[in-house]
């Protein structure tokens, strides 16, 4: 018998839906979302004993000394899935050894231990995130050309009402992730055709990288229904903008509840926490970028124009700067600090992990923000005339960075650091060693 209270009421609830199958999520190093299936019958089972999985399996945890690992999940991360029939339950886990001990390249127990950095030093990290992607015409329905290129699901542009099956689409992601306890703020068109936003609401961190692991499987879940393809490729088409991932972030004192970084009478009215705070991500921002924008691909937003961040600066107004700190509303507590170099394809929990750690670093060091950069530079000025570095132009400038800051290392830890920089070295060598189409139709003839 389950004795664990939020346990036993998590299983009435999924007996009380019907539902006759459950799916025990987790996210890989690379930030892939994974899962074993049980049928409900077992669940009890799994709250007591956990799920044994072959861990040597998964890409970035090939070690097999460690092959032997335990899903536990978590009661409160329960959601249902409607658009099966009967509805299956869902919880996100957490990874464990035959033990009982945690498993150390664990995304989820990464931004855990980071959080608990964070409650030690007073404060509750709470992020809210823009999450931008692109839905195309299924490739199983259209033969994919990659010499044509991709076709977006519509020809629409920035806040035009979406036509009838990425509205459907959309509408049904909303209403799934409210169901899951994910509250959505606002969804609408992005600039490019086929792309769109979903806006999820301020949660408590690891609740938010827990929404946004879940609005990946249900964007993918309902554009297959819609004959459509949800892909969370940062630039999957050229001359168009790019999707990001906003995160924006704040620190609340666990005793008050205030906004730490709200000060009425200051500059800005952002207080020496925050200053701090954003002090520390500038600093740690090239260290940064591998996890933020993991993939080749993500280089080609981040260089690429529009309003993605090609420098390290921050802002109040202007929109192309790494890290905004919008004017305020009415009121103190919606003070957010707004980081714009993530993409969808990052794995949340690390990208979350590494921004708080920098941004802690930063208030122990009691380390000085700059003013703000509120002009953008033309394309072809130089770095040194607007007063910022850039950040990493390639992955695997990215990667170089990653291994030279102690900072960020650490928020991953040693397993999960090892074993991401060998995949990304891995995916940059393989890269640099491609011919592309490109090269062929350029050189062929004349080189």
């Amino acid at each position: 018998m389950v004795t664990d209270l939020a346990a036993a009421e998590a299983l009435e609830r999924v007996r009380t839906a019907g539902a006759d199958f459950v799916y025990l999520q987790f996210t890989d190093i690379l930030g892939s979302v994974k899962g074993v299936t049980i049928p409900t019958s077992r669940l009890e089972r799994a709250f007591q004993e956990g799920v044994w999985f072959d861990g040597s399996s998964v890409e970035g945890w090939a070690r097999v000394a460690e092959s032997d690992l335990y899903l536990r999940p978590d009661p409160a991360s329960l959601a249902l899935f409607t658009w099966e029939d009967p509805p299956a339950a869902r919880f996100i886990c957490d990874l464990s050894l035959p033990s009982g001990e945690g498993f150390s390249g664990d995304p989820r127990q990464a931004l855990k231990r980071v959080l608990a950095e964070a409650a030690d030093a007073g404060y509750e990290y709470r992020t809210a995130a823009e999450f931008e992607f692109f839905l195309l015409v299924d490739e199983q329905t259209v033969p994919l050309d990659l010499a044509r290129g991709l076709e977006p699901s519509d020809a629409e542009s920035y806040y035009s009402m979406p036509t009838d099956r990425p509205l459907r689409l959309i509408h049904e992601v909303a209403k799934t992730l409210e169901q899951c306890g994910f509250e959505v703020a606002a969804t609408h068109h992005e600039v490019a055709p086929g792309q769109h936003e979903i806006d999820l609401a301020e949660h408590e961190a690891l609740r938010a990288a827990d929404a946004i692991a879940t609005l990946k499987i249900a964007l993918r879940a309902y554009a297959r229904r819609e004959k459509l393809m949800a892909t969370f490729m940062p630039k999957p088409l050229a001359g168009l903008s790019g999707s990001g991932l906003h995160l924006q972030q704040a620190l609340f004192d666990r005793e008050t509840g205030r906004n730490a970084f709200y000060e009425p009478d200051a500059t800005y009215h952002l207080s020496d926490a925050g200053r701090a705070f954003v002090a520390g991500q500038l600093a740690h921002a090239r260290g940064m970028c591998a996890l933020m924008a993991p993939l080749v691909n993500s280089y080609k937003r981040l260089t690429g124009g529009g309003e993605a961040p090609a420098l390290i600066d921050w802002a109040r107004i202007n929109r192309g700067a790494l890290i905004r700190v919008p004017e305020l509303g009415l009121e103190g507590q919606r003070m957010m600090v707004e980081l714009r170099s993530p993409d969808p394809s990052c794995n949340p929990y690390l990208a979350l992990a590494a921004a708080l750690k920098a941004g802690l670093e930063g208030i122990a060091a009691g380390a000085d923000l700059p003013e703000p950069i509120e002009e953008r530079p033309d394309e072809d000025a130089e770095e040194a005339e607007h007063g910022a570095d850039p950040l990493p132009q390639t992955l695997g400038e990215a990667i170089e960075e990653l291994e030279w800051d102690p900072v960020v290392r650490a928020a991953l830890g040693q397993s999960i650091y090892d074993r991401f920089l060998a995949a990304k070295e891995q995916e940059w060598a393989a890269y640099r060693n491609h011919i592309s189409l490109w090269e062929i139709e350029s050189y062929l003839q004349r080189a």
